[in-house]
Formats: C-alpha cells, structure tokens, sequence
C-alpha cells in the first residue's frame, strides 16, 4: 500500500476516533453489545433487487438479547450512481428492553461514487400506544478502502434526527449517532461479511442520561 493510500484511509478512522474522545466522558452509561444483521438479495432484474434482512442485538446490561428486526426492502438503480428504495420491518423488544415493539416503514435514496457512499433515509415509526407516526431521517456517509479483490475497510457516521414529537415517546430532535470502523472479508462465492466495532452514543434528552454502547457489529451479506 502507498503513502497517499495510507494517508487516505488513516484520515476518515481518525475522524471518529477523535469526534468520541469527549462525548466518552459525557456518556453517564456503557454497555457492552453484539449486532448481528443477515442480508439476503435477490435480483428481480439487471436493476431491480430484494433484500430481506433480519437483526438481533445482544446486551451485557440487559442480560442477553434484547432487540430484533424483521423486515426486506426492494431498490431500483435510477443510474450507476444513483439507487432507491422502499421498505418495511417489524422492531421487537426482549429482555431488559422495556420499548413496545413497532412497524416501521422506510425509503431511501443512495448516491454512490467510488469509495464514497451517501445515503438519505426516511422511517416511519408505527407504535402500538398512539395513532400519531414517528418520522425519523437517517443520513449516513461510509468510505470504502480496497485493500484486495473484494477485501476492504470501511468507515461510516450515521445520525439519527427525530422530526417530530409523538405522545407515545418519540421526542424532536438530535436523538443519536453511530460510528463504524471495520472490514469487508468474501467468506464464499457470493457471500461476504462485514466485521466491525459500532459505537452508539445516545444525547441525554427527556430527562435521560447520556449513554454510549460499544458493540461488535457481524452483518453477513448473502447475493443470490
């Protein structure tokens, strides 16, 4: 690897790395977690596609698993750099986690420019304890740095905006963030995985304490 390539990946790793250092000290609460994500595509043309997708999450402070996603979403590339999508998934709580579960829908569109990726994501939150929908936007910009065929580290920052006030919890505002740093690895033909550490920090809000999770983050990746 060459000098401007190292400089290159050692810039965005550097950016989270330093934006944690004082929110770390902020947070009034950590916890250990593990992220699993399973995606399975299946292609329904040259630019059409399904993705269905399933999440657990396991806790230390919540004695196990505590969160899961079920769900599939179905994208359309408008262009090479340019890709949509529409989709829906049902967020279940266990354990310790005390969150009513809840129907999301959710569109996306996705700009995509060599090591570059941007995405700009719409939820609509669909709770058991009110009519009113949550709408949360999601912006995310990952870096991808090719070391090998199909092996790669990655950076990426997403944050959570809640654009309105529900009476069943959901407040306005800057509600959290989420920094990634990992690899991408091929496992077999066309599977591939991306293993990483996850930092979540939550803003105090709503009377809430800061809290920040550390979590080990396996997403498996499967193209059929």
């Amino acid at each position: 690897m060459s000098n401007r390539e190292l400089t290159a990946l050692r810039l965005p790793i550097l950016a989270v790395a330093l934006s944690l250092l004082p929110l770390a000290a902020q947070a009034q609460s950590e916890d250990a977690q593990l992220w699993t994500q399973t995606n399975v595509n299946v292609g329904l043309g040259d630019d059409t596609r399904v993705t269905l997708e399933g999440i657990a999450r396991w806790s230390d402070r919540q004695d196990g698993l505590f969160h899961t996603e079920l769900g599939g979403i179905v994208s359309h590339k408008l262009s090479k750099h340019v890709e949509i999508g529409i989709g829906y998934r049902h967020v279940a709580g266990y354990g310790g986690n005390t969150a009513d579960d809840e129907n999301r829908l959710r569109q996306y569109v996705v700009l995509n420019f060599g090591r570059i990726t941007a995405r700009f994501r719409i939820d609509e939150r669909f709770h058991p304890d009110g009519n009113e929908i949550g709408v949360r936007i999601r912006p995310l910009l990952r870096y991808n740095h090719p070391l090998a065929r199909n092996v790669a580290l990655f950076a990426s920052h997403e944050s959570f905006f809640m654009a309105n006030t529900t009476q069943w919890g959901q407040r306005a505002g800057y509600d959290r963030m989420r920094n990634l740093i990992g690899v991408t690895l091929p496992l077999v033909k066309d599977v591939s995985a991306d293993i990483g550490y996850l930092n979540q920090y939550r803003f105090a809000r709503g009377g809430a304490g800061a809290q920040m999770d550390h979590a080990l983050s396996l997403t498996l990746t499967v193209n059929l």
